[in-house]
């Protein structure tokens, strides 16, 4: 186990062997770091359990307290899957009790410098978030959806497997599956053909999407 001297551990926090806790880290109570994780310099862990092979860059929070005023202290929690990247300041907040508690993250994701998870999200695996994407609380985001540069969703919003969503979007609505979204207020703009193609969607499949897409919109 690779743990700086200058990090604060708390005693009920329970570390892999594998692990690598960095400079100045704060690794608060009821924290678990699965195998090979490494949690990088003057960063904060705290009521979250992280899977293998994650990677936190220096200065993120990660199961910090939600930025909910109805949020009065109560044990929740963070958990988030195997091979994430979270990149510099970002922040990804634990659940709320109206929300379940819990603020979950699946595999394989990477969290751009500065974006934003909020309380009781859902974040499914393959997203990418870019920077300065804020999330607010209870939203959902579908596997592989790719979301641009300060694009913000409003809370209880679900964006949708494969989706695209556009730089600088704000989203006020549900943002539809394999489909391009974009705008101020955002609106769908296409089918994520990119995206179903580095997916490996069969062509049927998408044929079968084109011809819902001309039918609904």
């Amino acid at each position: 186990m690779a743990i700086h001297p200058t990090a604060v551990v708390d005693s009920s926090a329970k570390i892999d062997p594998t692990a690598e806790i960095g400079p100045y880290a704060i690794i608060g109570p009821d924290t678990v770091i699965g195998p090979r994780t490494k949690v990088g310099a003057h960063t904060v862990v705290e009521y979250a359990t992280l899977g293998a092979d994650n990677v936190l860059h220096p200065g993120c929070y990660v199961g910090t307290p939600p930025q909910d005023l109805k949020y009065a202290g109560e044990k929740t929690r963070l958990v988030m899957g195997d091979k994430n990247t979270v990149r510099e300041c970002v922040t990804i907040n634990r659940g709320t009790a109206g929300g379940g508690g819990l603020t979950k993250i699946g595999s394989g994701c990477l969290f751009m410098a500065c974006s934003h998870i909020a309380h009781d999200c859902v974040v499914g695996d393959g997203v990418i978030v870019v920077n300065a994407v804020l999330l607010a609380g209870h939203v959902h985001i579908g596997d592989y959806a790719v979301l641009g540069g300060m694009a913000a969703i409003h809370q209880y919003n679900r964006v949708g497997r494969l989706a695209m969503l556009g730089g600088g979007s704000m989203n006020g609505q549900d943002v539809l599956p394999f489909a391009n979204t974009q705008g101020d207020r955002a609106v769908i703009r296409g089918l994520n053909l990119l995206g179903l193609r580095r997916a490996g969607v069969p062509r049927e499949s998408v044929s079968a999407l084109k011809a819902a897409y001309r039918t609904l919109f």
